[in-house]
């Protein structure tokens, strides 16, 4: 039992489960907003408009797909930047994925599994913050 204990003990890390967090988290969403800086967000900006809220809204994407992510990854303004990534997706699930909010894939997967694992990973880094392996820690 004892030696159970401290092979435990040596994973208690939570300055490393941040970080790891905060790289998957704007590790990922980042590649979505270099699709949107290189191939334009037309889309997102018709969307808005459909939904009668002003299309330059829509360039709030790059905030919370690029510049978000970015903030992220270095650990600064932490909080913030995954509080734009939660706004973010909040906009994406309105404007194109509610309809689908309880349908399953084809996997038996909710369709909006990845939004939704934008959003509570964003949550988490919200209260949990950046840790120490950041460039301007307690952010």
């Amino acid at each position: 039992m004892h030696l159970l204990c401290s092979v435990y003990k040596k994973f208690d890390q939570p300055d490393t489960g941040k970080l790891l967090l905060r790289i998957m988290l704007g590790g990922i969403l980042i590649f979505h907003g270099a699709h949107k800086l290189i191939y334009g967000i037309d889309e997102v900006r018709e969307m808005l408009a459909a939904s009668g809220l002003p299309a330059f809204l829509g360039y709030g994407v790059y905030v919370g797909e690029l510049v978000a992510p970015v903030l992220l990854l270095a650990g600064i303004m932490t909080r913030a930047a995954a509080l734009f990534i939660m706004i973010n997706m909040v906009f994406a699930w309105y404007l194109g994925d509610a309809p689908e909010t309880l349908h399953l894939d084809a996997q038996g997967g909710l369709m909006i599994e990845g939004l939704l694992f934008y959003f509570f990973s964003a949550i988490a880094v919200i209260f949990l913050g950046a840790g120490k392996y950041a460039v301007i820690k307690n952010s």
